[in-house]
């Protein structure tokens, strides 16, 4: 989180406990306006939503597919939560799920092609993957399920503010993200996309709440336009309208506004230019030391991922050197970016070696 915005996080936080704050040298920015400028969506097409599984569920949903004879085609690097959701489903008879394994850690698009057919309705997927860093080619995914006349959810989470998005030129239907990874936010809040003309023609609404209302009006207190029931209200026909039921993180909004321009400053193709050389050095000397990637070399996400032998050997030496990664029973992740540089790596291979 960039300082910036954890001061403001925290005046915020103060503000709830101190009436009068004024927060307004804060608010320098709209994280909507920001977010659709990031991935060049339009505002109508952004909503926000609690994290990204709410917005996974919410495209599923609305699309009437469950307890259907359509098919959902995803692949076993998709997010392990979406996996578990249509794993779920699938378990309850209610779905078609079928997953396509990966192949050198890829998955090739000719393995998604071989699993698409004409009942499927879905293809989901994750653009870059949470545990390798594989990075689908989002128009090609696209196009393959237009071509069916399927649509596309695609999981963000791990690309939005680190890895180029342009929701116009891959054509893809939906996609959702946290704001907590590389939107340098934080828990709570993040962004969900639906392509202009999907609402209310394909994707139908699975629920209702007041933020929902463009306009509400009570008809029972002393002053009220008499009426027929106690309110009235006409929906709003945008994404906002569609997804926020009610009140939002407004904390994680106000840190959002600074992380956002932030990230937009720098320009996410320099942030994936700068980690390269990183990812490049690590590639070359981490099997060196024993450590064999599972991460393709072609890929420039902000994820690498090593095979290790002795865990809790790689946890006291990470620990020793003060580096964070996330170290699984499986693997070891490291997630160079903007705020690191070679020294780091060197850091890294100094710890381990």
């Amino acid at each position: 989180m960039p300082i910036r915005a954890q001061e403001a996080l925290r005046a915020y936080a103060e503000s709830r406990s101190t009436p009068g704050v004024d927060l307004g040298h804060f608010d320098t920015s709209d994280p909507k306006i920001e977010f659709v400028a990031l991935i060049n969506a339009k505002p109508a097409e952004i909503s926000y939503v609690p994290n990204t599984s709410t917005g996974e569920n919410l495209i599923v949903n609305g699309l009437d597919i469950v307890g259907t004879n359509a098919n959902v085609v995803t692949d076993a690097l998709h997010f392990e939560g979406a996996l578990l959701h249509l794993g779920e489903l699938k378990r309850r008879s209610q779905l078609d799920v079928r997953i396509v394994m990966p192949r050198d850690w890829h998955i090739y698009i000719k393995d998604l092609e071989r699993a698409v057919d004409a009942k499927t309705k879905l293809i989901e997927i994750s653009l870059v993957a949470m545990d390798n860093g594989f990075q689908h080619d989002l128009k090609l995914v696209c196009d393959l399920a237009h071509t069916h006349g399927a649509y596309v959810y695609a999981d963000i989470a791990q690309a939005a503010g680190s890895t180029p998005i342009d929701v116009r030129q891959s054509g893809v239907d939906f996609c959702a993200c946290s704001s907590f990874k590389w939107l340098m936010g934080d828990f709570g809040l993040g962004f969900l996309f639906v392509r202009e003309g999907l609402l209310d023609t394909v994707l139908r609404r699975t629920q209702y709440g007041y933020y929902e209302a463009k306009s509400l009006e009570s008809h029972f207190l002393p002053t009220d336009k008499p009426g027929d029931a106690p309110y009235s209200w006409q929906l709003g026909d945008d994404a906002s309208s569609h997804f926020e039921v009610g009140t939002q993180a407004d904390g994680v909004a106000h840190v959002l506004a600074h992380s956002l321009p932030y990230i937009r400053a720098m320009g996410v193709e320099n942030i994936q230019a700068h980690r390269q050389p990183l990812l490049r050095k690590l590639h070359e000397e981490m099997p060196r030391l024993g450590f064999d990637s599972i991460t393709p070399r072609e890929s420039t996400s902000a994820i690498i991922s090593f095979r290790m032998k002795d865990r809790a050997d790689v946890v006291q030496r990470l620990q020793k050197f003060r580096i964070n990664a996330r170290v699984t029973q499986q693997f070891l992740r490291l997630s160079p970016t903007v705020f690191n540089d070679i020294n780091d790596v060197d850091r890294v291979l100094e710890a381990l070696s």
